[in-house]
């Protein structure tokens, strides 16, 4: 077992392009990344991606193929002190000797819009190369004239192949090695995060009684965490979600709480269940109480603010929330009805009297003729003019 007091994940870092696992269709042979360091250009990018695909990794390969100071900050803890000392640090390099800074900015979407708009002018005259990491939707978390002088890379979760080959790494690394049963489990539980992954990988190997050969059982104790029947990616993973989404339609508040129990306690992403709740919101409650669409929002937009341990109490308010709601699938059975029609009729003639008008020359042609504000003649087009779709009981 290597006695090396660096992190295993540290240890394990690429040390260049061609050792970094997955992300193939930015560094492999065509990659926009395998580009830009074979050109030895960097603009100022936003790498958007979930926990533990590789963002941090990449910056700093990045950074070291063109020969900049690599300036690491998260934006959790940084405050715009940091950040201004980091660009006259730049400044001077700059001016000095031509060195180029990459100033690292880890979770983008945690500062603010002054903090934010603070970066600007130096990304914009080139003191700084700035790379942003976020695993937010960068349009909504990034404000639009940073956004718009970056190039935004979209990193992908690692597959279980990727995994794989990180904890045959780890293997080798840390002189053990796991039965298949501990990799499957380690694979379940990292959900993806190769950093997590390889904390319990490094963690199990320490604590583990045998001290070479890894079990199931050491992994669950280095993750603190008891793996329940529950795959992702497979099938008990669809059931759970069908039974949950079932019990709220059925209006049982206590099974529906029992399925996300099993969904939370088996690490699945609350952003996942959030979402099929505000779908819900819409597809079976429906008009019959408009606000359940706020609340499921409400719970989603709290997921992604707070994340576990807590937001598991707001999943549980707005489920039994839903749950207990009435039900109308009226607007939903009726859109689909009218979207069929549009797949298997075409797009019908829009009526003469309701088309745009804005010249003279389509008001010639009658476009907009005979139109009355509050008419209660159907505006369908003549081939399915007073069909009802929305039927509501």
């Amino acid at each position: 077992m290597s006695d090396n007091s660096s992190p295993l994940a540290e240890r394990l870092r690429p040390k260049s392009i061609d050792e970094v696992v997955g992300q193939a269709a930015l560094v492999g042979p065509n990659g926009v990344i395998r580009r830009m360091v074979a050109a030895k250009f960097l603009p100022s990018i936003v790498l958007w991606g979930p926990p533990g695909s590789g963002k941090t990794t990449l910056a700093r390969l990045l950074a070291g193929q063109i020969g900049a100071v690599f300036s690491s900050k998260s934006a959790v803890t940084a405050t715009l002190a940091d950040v201004r000392a980091v660009i006259k640090e730049a400044r001077e390099a700059k001016e000095r000797d031509q060195t180029r800074t990459v100033l690292f900015l880890d979770e983008i979407h945690r500062f603010n819009k002054a903090q934010q708009d603070a970066l600007l002018p130096h990304v914009e005259d080139g003191t700084i190369i700035f790379i942003g990491a976020t695993t937010e939707n960068p349009s909504f978390e990034v404000i639009s004239p940073l956004l718009s002088r970056c190039r935004v890379l979209v990193l992908t979760q690692l597959t279980d192949q990727d995994l794989d080959i990180l904890i045959s790494r780890g293997e080798k690394e840390e002189q053990i090695s796991l039965d298949q049963e501990a990799k499957e489990a380690l694979k379940i539980l990292a959900n993806g995060d190769a950093r997590q992954m390889l904390t319990i990988l490094e963690i199990a190997g320490q604590l583990s009684v045998k001290k070479k050969k890894i079990t199931k059982e050491d992994i669950e104790l280095a993750a603190q965490k008891s793996m329940l029947q529950y795959d992702t990616q497979g099938e008990e993973h669809y059931n759970t979600i069908s039974a949950f989404i079932k019990s709220m339609r059925a209006s049982d508040p206590d099974a529906a709480l029992y399925y996300l129990a099993r969904m939370v306690a088996a690490g699945e992403d609350p952003l996942f269940i959030a979402r099929r709740m505000v779908i819900f919101a819409s597809e079976d409650i429906g008009i019959a109480q408009p606000t359940a669409l706020v609340v499921a929002n409400a719970v989603f937009a709290s997921c992604q603010v707070i994340g576990y341990p807590e937001c598991q109490e707001n999943l549980a308010h707005g489920v039994v929330y839903l749950a207990l709601a009435k039900k109308d699938r009226s607007a939903y059975d009726a859109f689909m009805e009218a979207l069929h029609d549009v797949k298997t009729l075409g797009n019908l003639p829009i009526p003469m009297s309701i088309r745009n008008a804005p010249t003279k020359l389509m008001k010639g042609l009658g476009y907009g003729k005979g139109y009355e504000k509050y008419s209660q003649e159907s505006h369908l087009p003549d081939a399915i003019k007073g069909k009802k779709y929305l039927k509501r009981t």
